[in-house]
């Protein structure tokens, strides 16, 4: 009984340099999107800040409406609804489990995605803001709630939290930053499309972006957490950084490979 009491009052292990820097990574994406959602949340509370361009920007984006445009961002918007997200991130979760014989990075994608539905709900619920004028909705009705935006923060977690786990085992400092700026690029793209399709302001869209890196936090978090119980190899452990991989920062060993259950 006290031998059991003494290891309990052990010190944790210390953290490897690899998994502070993933920590301090998930931290500074916490802080960022909290920083953007709140900000977002206060100006549509407030009507002001970059609330003052809501009406502008749908506007201008009313107006600027064309049939190759139109096209372009309509089945973009149809791709990405977070229905077919579902679907699609399952049998991609699916299918990568399978191929790879591994199931904790498609289970923690898969977990982003759910923790991204369950969040963007509920802020739904609570803020309660109504949508632009049905008159400029270009696909149909939608009586859902405004803010924040559910295609926006669903293809953020996506692309964001994937790049993550694919980038943070292998790739080199240009596949990584090709890789963000890819996921970064097309959450964006998503974003515009919801806004030119007449479906959201301008502080919905940005408020999404928080809530996306808020969820990539938590994934990188939990990411990281695991990694630092898990067993690896001395000599992988050990080993220097190879010139042109990705940083430290953002790269941890796969449990799934064989020397990392040695």
């Amino acid at each position: 009984m006290l031998s059991a009491l003494i290891a309990r009052l052990r010190p944790a292990p210390l953290l490897r340099p690899s998994q502070q820097a993933l920590f301090c990574w998930a931290g500074a994406l916490l802080v960022a999107g909290d920083a953007v959602f709140w900000l977002m949340f206060a100006a549509v509370q407030s009507d002001s800040g970059l609330a003052g361009l809501d009406g502008p920007v749908h506007s201008l984006m009313v107006d600027s409406r064309n049939p190759a445009a139109t096209m372009l961002l309509a089945a973009l918007t149809t791709l990405t609804s977070p229905e077919t997200l579902s679907v699609v991130g399952g049998a991609f979760a699916l299918a990568w489990a399978l191929r790879k014989r591994e199931l904790w990075r498609p289970a923690v994608l898969m977990g982003a995605m759910a923790l991204a539905v369950v969040l963007t709900t509920l802020i739904k619920q609570l803020v309660s803001r109504s949508r632009p004028p049905t008159s400029d909705f270009l696909l149909g009705p939608d009586d859902a709630l405004s803010f924040p935006s559910g295609h926006t923060v669903g293809i953020g977690v996506f692309t964001v939290v994937l790049a993550y786990l694919v980038l943070s085992r292998s790739g080199t400092r240009t596949t990584a930053v090709l890789g963000f700026s890819a996921a970064f690029a097309v959450t964006a793209l998503v974003g515009l499309s919801r806004l030119y399709l007449g479906y959201h302001w301008l502080t919905d869209v940005v408020a999404s972006f928080g809530v996306a890196l808020v969820v990539a936090a938590v994934a990188v978090f939990t990411d990281a957490a695991r990694h630092g119980t898990a067993r690896h190899g001395t000599a992988k452990s050990r080993s220097g950084v190879r010139k042109g991989r990705a940083p430290s920062s953002l790269r941890v060993s796969d449990p799934s490979a064989p020397d990392a259950q040695a």
